[in-house]
């Protein structure tokens, strides 16, 4: 009854404040959790409507949503969508204001009054901002109901876009309990607000890391059906960088609109929009090297389809808003599948058809393994823990004493919190306790993690490449990577279901009939046991083929046929 009341709310809600006449069933099971107070944790796919998940119970909450997000350009376009809205009706209290370093001082302190006075309902703020000990304070003075963390695979080193700055989320987030309910030591476990975390895309190792990082208790975990059917799945084996420039070609003359090509240098990015521009198409490169004047005028170009075609490495995507990109190509395997669905994911935002092309050499793969880079030093981790035992730091002091840029050092932090190496004061200084591991044993620990970390990142390279080289259906083995069990047949969407490889097909094409349930031995998300390779959970199937995420080897791909007959995994009971 309870939840039937919620849901009657939420709906009128959202009809009188957003004028919304329906809430799609993943979003309702969220909204629902987060108005009774439960933290949250959602994957949808671009365009299903994550930022309503906050939005409509924020208007039925007792106090102010504070909104955690990466990217200044992606709060403006949120902010400008709620002030939008909001009109003449001021009973709505749809105000959004933003405190960032976008902002003067006096901007930002007129922000967080506009707040503590009633006159807005949301507050937008970047990771940076709560690193500070007294915007932290102002931002708890307001005594917000609900925190969403947008982008929330940003705060996961499994993510395809990991960012140092949301490490200390957890923390900030416990700090926000009101004072009387904070208990001294350790981040407070008081009443804080509720939390919902949204991402477009969280393999299940992400999705882990999301909750124990964010600290979230109990949550709902909502994984809406990942599928996009209106973007075609192709990939071709191109032999030489000649081969995948004519398979380019052939793409940008068949689909004249705008897309974005990616690829996995700086260098690779800057040659082919140069060659792109020569052989007569409106194209420019964007990578992190190019100066933030540049890269915001380039971003700017693109979405106003001044430059049509935009040649990036990873570091172009999040924040773009842009409903008509028609294409997506990737020159080279991207590092997993994650990457993969992320970008292609901005292709067809307007629900019409699109194309994402995967034009792929075998080199690729040792150049993402590359990429990966070694195991840290264990001198360096050592001294560090050393250091930590000494006396608490904050991050910045860290930086300064061990001369580690943030991205390692927050690399590192990670790895021996993982191992219970360090811990955080309740002002968000770092230490290593005195009951912790000595420096020479948290360093041997933290190497054999990163180990870990490193076998596991192989197999999602695998993945990727087991994705490119499959003669079936590309979505289901995708849905499978990430544990989406939503398909109930080959997706009708890829290249292997119209049985071709050139172009997407022009008539519909009927999906073949899914696996009986007698080809399932273990049901999705079930756990299993190899005698070799530990515990696992089974992510999905694909005709004969089984997913399944091993906590020590990683993602592994198994006959079901072959499983069956040599008994291979047990199912694992409690």
């Amino acid at each position: 009854m309870i939840d039937l009341v919620r849901s009657w709310r939420l709906r009128r809600s959202a009809k009188a404040r957003f004028g919304w006449r329906t809430l799609r069933p993943a979003q309702s099971r969220a909204m629902r959790a987060v108005l009774a107070g439960r933290d949250a944790l959602v994957v949808l796919p671009t365009g299903a409507g994550k930022s309503a998940i906050y939005q409509v119970p924020a208007t039925l909450l007792p106090g102010p949503t504070v909104v955690i997000s990466p990217l200044l350009a992606l709060q403006q376009d949120q902010i400008a969508g709620l002030n939008g809205r909001d009109g003449q009706d001021a009973d709505a209290m749809l105000r959004a204001v933003r405190v960032s370093s976008a902002e003067s001082p006096k901007a930002q302190a007129a922000a967080l009054e506009e707040v503590a006075q009633g006159r807005a309902r949301f507050l937008f703020i970047t990771p940076e901002q709560l690193r500070r000990p007294d915007r932290l304070e102002q931002v708890r003075a307001l005594r917000p109901a609900l925190v969403a963390v947008d982008e929330a695979h940003c705060i996961s080193s499994w993510g395809h876009d990991f960012r140092p700055d949301y490490l200390n989320l957890g923390h900030a987030i416990e700090e926000l309990a009101p004072a009387g309910a904070r208990r001294s030591g350790r981040a407070g476990r008081g009443r804080r607000p509720a939390v919902v975390a949204l991402t477009a895309t969280a393999s299940p190792p992400v999705r882990e890391d999301i909750a124990n990082r964010l600290r979230l208790r109990d949550p709902l975990v909502v994984i809406g059906g990942l599928d996009r059917p209106n973007i075609f799945l192709e990939a071709t084996h191109c032999p030489t960088d000649e081969h995948r420039w004519r398979r380019l070609r052939q793409l940008l003359v068949a689909d004249a609109g705008a897309g974005v090509v990616y690829v996995p240098t700086r260098r690779g990015a800057e040659e082919l929009a140069a060659r792109l521009v020569e052989a007569g198409y409106a194209a420019a490169a964007y990578h992190g090297g190019l100066a933030a004047g540049v890269r915001a005028r380039r971003h700017e170009d693109f979405l106003a389809d001044r430059v049509p075609i935009m040649v990036a490495t990873s570091a172009f995507g999040m924040g773009i808003d842009k409903p008509n990109i028609r294409w997506v190509a990737h020159l080279a395997l991207p590092d997993s599948p994650d990457s993969y669905l992320q970008e292609i994911g901005r292709a067809g935002r307007d629900g019409e058809p699109a194309r994402a092309v995967l034009l792929h050499r075998g080199e690729d793969v040792a150049l993402q393994r590359y990429f990966t880079g070694g195991a840290p030093e264990e001198p360096v981790v050592r001294d560090l823990v050393a250091l930590l035992r000494l006396s608490p730091h904050s991050r910045t002091e860290l930086r300064e004493a061990s001369g580690l840029g943030a991205r390692r050092l927050a690399q590192l932090i990670a790895l021996l919190e993982e191992v219970g190496a360090v811990d955080e004061t309740t002002d968000g200084r770092l230490y290593s306790p005195s009951w912790a591991p000595l420096p020479a044993d948290a360093a041997r620990l933290a190497l054999a993690e990163a180990d870990r970390h490193q076998t596991v990142q192989r197999t999602r390279i695998d993945m990727m490449r087991l994705f490119a080289e499959s003669r079936g259906c590309r979505g289901q083995s995708l849905l499978a990577y990430f544990g989406d069990t939503t398909a109930t047949g080959p997706c009708g969407h890829c290249d292997n279901c119209a049985g071709e490889t050139t172009a997407a097909p022009t008539i519909p094409v009927a999906p073949t009939p899914a696996a009986s349930e007698g080809d399932a031995p273990y049901p999705p998300n079930s756990t299993v046991r190899h005698a070799a390779w530990g515990v696992g959970t089974v992510l999905g199937y694909e005709n004969d083929r089984m997913t399944v995420l091993f906590d020590a080897v990683g993602y592994k791909t198994l006959s079901v046929r072959v499983v069956r007959a040599q008994g291979l995994l047990a199912l694992e009971v409690g």
